[in-house]
């Protein structure tokens, strides 16, 4: 038969982890592409910022992004009973159909007056 510990003993061991130390708790961390996005808008557009509301859309766009391809490539692993998704994979899934692929590149040469880019 175990013995119970002392009502003092308990007292203590409960005292010790309910206690709060000095200052404030430190919060988690969340995890964001805002570094990423501003070094990249700093390269292409070294003059323009941008603001906390529009780099929070960037971040949801990105993060939206990326599910979509990963569940498509997911799905493509699982079509071709792979247990593993490669590059392979992920070069199929950000594959346009060849319908969309050759609307939007008539589209841009209509609009542009075939001069890609200028």
């Amino acid at each position: 038969m175990k013995s119970e510990p002392s009502p003092s003993t308990y007292c203590k061991a409960v005292s010790k982890a309910t206690r709060k130390g000095p200052g404030k708790r430190r919060s988690r961390r969340k995890e964001s592409y805002a570094i990423y996005i501003y070094k990249v808008l700093k390269q292409v557009h070294p003059d323009t910022g941008v603001s906390s509301k529009a780099m929070s859309i960037m971040n949801s766009f990105v993060n939206d992004i990326f599910e979509r391809i990963a569940s498509e490539a997911s799905r493509l692993a699982h079509y071709n009973k792979r247990s593993t998704i490669t590059s392979r994979e992920i070069q199929t899934a950000v594959r346009l159909p060849s319908c969309l692929g050759h609307i939007n590149t008539t589209t841009i040469y209509k609009h542009r007056g075939n001069t890609f880019g200028r």
